[in-house]
């Protein structure tokens, strides 16, 4: 069964299902790709590792604390310290936990050279508050830019700071950048709202070489069925982010024209 939505489905965005949708809409693009681009290029699946605590600070070099264990005073020692019953009841608080986060992108490479053509990134939460995601993800794109590599940046997810570019001040819940390297500093960025269709684009290359469209609507809807989130969302809740009051009656709408919410 397709989504219920004619473009980005808002309950995808949840951090339920996000990590499981990017997972799958990079495999999907892959195995979309390949057949197009071979046999001059390869599309690799690459990863992004980076290790974070805490407000996601980086944890990195901090020893393990060493607790030496004493020889217990023999019994009846006059030296031996009664502790004093505490006077104030104990405060809750978290402690930073270490924790991996990997982050999948894909590289169009040259066959024959090996050289990266185009990166194609889909961004994640974390690339899009601040913190150790979007500081390595910006220094990334920043090489990138500064490169004569190409960039495909898509960007599914209506919350947190959107990637900075110059030359727009239109607000958009969505947006997909094509960077071309010989074009810089001028890119295409396509932009577009809950209600709409996903825009196609073009997948730069070298040039000359015949440029495939790419079009995630369907890549969307293939996904939705293969992960069967038509029996696991819970339409009658609203989404996570929260939609503002007309996005939300429109998103209500849809939903009861449909029969999905009561």
């Amino acid at each position: 069964m397709p989504s219920p939505f004619p473009g980005m489905d808002p309950y995808l965005e949840g951090p339920n299902f996000w990590p499981e949708v990017h997972h799958l809409l990079i495999s999907l693009l892959l195995e979309s790709l390949v057949p197009q681009l071979r046999p001059k290029y390869r599309v690799a699946l690459e990863k992004r590792v980076y290790e974070s605590a805490g407000n996601e600070s980086l944890l990195v070099g901090i020893p393990d604390v060493i607790v030496q264990r004493r020889t217990p005073p023999p019994p009846g020692d006059s030296n031996v310290a009664v502790a004093a019953p505490p006077t104030q009841k104990p405060l809750p608080v978290e402690v930073p936990m270490r924790m991996e986060f990997r982050e999948a992108y894909l590289e169009v490479r040259e066959m024959a050279t090996g050289e990266v053509v185009t990166a194609i990134q889909v961004l994640s939460p974390a690339n899009k508050r601040q913190g150790k995601g979007r500081e390595m993800y910006e220094e990334k794109r920043n090489r990138i830019f500064g490169s004569r590599t190409h960039l495909v940046e898509i960007d599914l997810l209506r919350g947190g700071e959107p990637m900075p570019v110059l030359g727009n001040d239109v607000e958009a819940h969505y947006r997909i950048l094509v960077s071309r390297g010989d074009r810089r500093p001028y890119a295409d960025l396509y932009l577009f709202n809950l209600p709409e269709t996903i825009p196609t684009f073009p997948l730069p290359l070298r040039s000359g070489d015949t440029e495939p469209i790419i079009d995630l609507n369907p890549l969307l809807n293939h996904l939705y069925d293969r992960a069967g989130y038509d029996f696991v969302i819970d339409y009658q809740t609203e989404p996570i982010p929260a939609l503002a009051e007309s996005e939300a009656a429109w998103v209500d709408a849809q939903l009861r024209e449909q029969g999905i919410r009561e």
